[in-house]
């Protein structure tokens, strides 16, 4: 999306797309599992967090289902398990304590953190924390079982779980730096997945209990109601993301981004560290009116402007949509070539900075010059940020020659660079 300088003469050129980590079928079949829930929510009036939670698992358990039976992602050699290998239990119940000792060690800490931090007790977050009450048992006991079986079937056992608990355990083989990814890789989880069931059941139930009698007649009321949807999907499957980092899944995290200024770039937008919020250093919206304002009493300019934003909320959905059980922050869960990724780098932030842009219309204003100025100024700032955070994206995913032939082949490709290129092209004409 934002990095397209020119690769080097030399380079090798990639003639065909790289094969995408996930199938679009993964995607298709969570989005259709999503579709029936909401459509009998919508039936029913079921508008509350536990109807918004089943949206969840409606849009995750066809995900699992095609994965394991069609895709076969089980037996992919990157989940690092050999089926064919079973070693006796007696070979690795060691290895097992001691990752389950590092493994608990680090969920004590995660729990300690939110029961410290008032902000994971206020507003939306009071759900997510009652949703990890409640899971919070049931995954202990289920880890044991859970982690005694895969470790017969692990081609190299000792990950970073058990690097940690080696050296809780005083264990000298422990590895520091297999240690810190362990603790990198659970930070991102513990960061944005109490983030993503706290907004679970806003959307779902302002989606459902949208007054429908008026969408056909009300052009505005019919985009906000689509809008609202595409977040729906968004949020869905992000929360599947981050609640299925399992191998046998082929879903687990390969690595967190390492880079300081990609945590920052990316923390300063999601609470508590938010930069863009309401008072926020970057709140680009006092002074500014929205979309309708600007096009009230010209039903065509709203009728087309609204389906422009509906369409950009549907790509940055897609663009979560095409990561099926994979999407998280920060994190490489396996490159995807398909879906908006055949067009852009980043299609999610394109899409996301272009809809900000148009709905909010930042160089008008209903105060004074000034406020426009300083409206575009901080709006620009925010479109800088989601630049920096692309940026140190790649630089993470560079390490990756699946990546690597993705950047390459995306370069000479893809639809945005193309246009860039042609655009630059023009410009220096």
């Amino acid at each position: 999306m934002y990095h397209d300088a020119a690769l080097p003469a030399a380079a090798p050129r990639a003639r065909s797309r790289p094969v995408s980590a996930v199938s679009h079928g993964v995607g298709l079949a969570g989005l259709a599992g999503l579709i029936a829930w909401t459509a009998a929510a919508l039936h029913f009036g079921m508008d509350g967090p536990y109807a918004a939670l089943l949206n969840v698992v409606a849009c995750g358990v066809p995900m699992v289902l095609w994965s394991l039976l069609v895709d076969k992602v089980h037996r992919r050699p990157s989940t690092g398990i050999d089926w064919s290998n079973a070693r006796p239990l007696r070979d690795t119940l060691d290895v097992s304590i001691v990752k389950l000792t590092g493994l608990w060690a680090t969920w004590a800490g995660i729990a300690l953190i939110y029961a410290t931090g008032r902000f994971y007790w206020e507003g939306n977050f009071l759900f997510a924390m009652w949703c990890l009450e409640r899971a919070t048992p049931v995954v202990l006991v289920a880890s044991i079982p859970y982690v005694l079986w895969l470790d017969r079937y692990l081609v190299a056992p000792r990950d970073g779980a058990w690097h940690m608990g080696a050296w809780l355990l005083g264990h000298g083989d422990a590895n520091r730096e297999a240690i810190v990814g362990h603790l990198r890789a659970w930070a991102v989880k513990a960061l944005f997945f109490a983030f993503m069931l706290a907004i679970v059941p806003g959307n779902f139930g302002d989606f459902i209990r949208q007054d429908r009698a008026a969408l056909l007649t009300d052009p505005v009321a019919l985009a906000n109601w689509l809008i609202t949807f595409m977040f729906v999907v968004d949020v869905a499957f992000a929360t599947v993301g981050y609640a299925l980092t399992m191998r046998p899944l082929d879903a687990h995290i390969r690595s967190a981004n390492p880079y300081m200024a990609a945590w920052s770039a990316a923390l300063i937008c999601y609470p508590p560290f938010i930069m863009m919020s309401d008072g926020g250093p970057f709140d680009y919206r006092p002074g500014t009116a929205d979309w309708t304002h600007w096009m009230q009493g010209h039903p065509l300019l709203l009728g087309v402007t609204g389906a422009l934003l509906v369409a950009l909320t549907a790509i940055y959905a897609w663009a979560t949509v095409a990561f099926g059980l994979r999407f998280s922050n920060l994190t490489n869960r396996g490159i995807l070539t398909h879906g908006p990724y055949a067009w852009s780098r980043h299609p999610a932030y394109l899409a996301k900075n272009l809809f900000w842009w148009l709905s909010t219309i930042p160089m008008l204003s209903t105060g004074s010059l000034v406020d426009a100025a300083r409206a575009t100024l901080l709006l620009g700032a925010v479109s800088g940020v989601y630049y920096w955070r692309a940026r140190t994206e790649e630089r993470h995913l560079r390490a990756d020659p699946a990546y690597q032939a993705y950047d390459e082949w995306i370069e000479r490709h893809g639809a945005v660079p193309r246009f860039l290129r042609w655009a630059r092209g023009r410009g220096e004409a």
